[in-house]
């Protein structure tokens, strides 16, 4: 199966990144492509933009690499209850090629934070709109204090966590 990963940060020391990444390699027989969105060069989205320029190359090629996988990964980073601006303007963007930016793929949907909730709001706020927009969501997972419970070399360390991840994994597998 072909997964497409990212986290949903600019961050070069994504967290969120990692997580996804280290989800994704827990799917048997999984083939992962690490996408970096930093690579996602997109003026702010407007209508005015739009008009004058049509949908940026970016857009396009983001909108290529999800039809080009089987499925899809993502951890949403939170910046003050919702989606990172880098995030948001590229989902934007890519809704102007097809309302169903996910393409109806498979998809494993997450947040971390350094915090104790998360990212359960911008998770919250995925959940209820990624479907819409063409997202086969199998699962979820919330990883709260990513530092306290999160290992570069095992992954999710915290038992009841790793449990989680580990059938959130299933299911999505499924």
């Amino acid at each position: 199966m072909k997964i497409l990963s990212f986290g949903g940060s600019t961050s070069s020391s994504s967290i969120n990144r990692q997580l996804a990444n280290h989800a994704a390699g827990l799917v048997p027989s999984a083939e992962v492509t690490d996408l970096d969105l930093r690579q996602f060069d997109l003026p702010l989205y407007s209508s005015d933009e739009e008009e004058a320029n049509g949908v940026p190359q970016a857009a396009q090629d983001f909108k290529t690499l999800i039809e080009s996988h089987d499925a899809i990964v993502v951890s949403l980073a939170e910046h003050n209850g919702s989606y990172s601006a880098a995030f948001k303007n590229l989902y934007d963007w890519t809704s102007r090629i097809n309302v169903k930016v996910w393409s109806d793929k498979p998809m494993l949907l997450m947040a971390t934070s350094p915090g104790g909730r998360g990212g359960a709001t911008v998770l919250e706020t995925a959940k209820a709109t990624f479907p819409r927009m063409g997202a086969d969501l199998r699962a979820t997972f919330s990883l709260p204090t990513f530092y306290e419970n999160f290992s570069t070399e095992e992954g999710v360390i915290h038992p009841e966590f790793k449990a989680a991840l580990d059938e959130a994994i299933a299911a999505f597998s499924a």
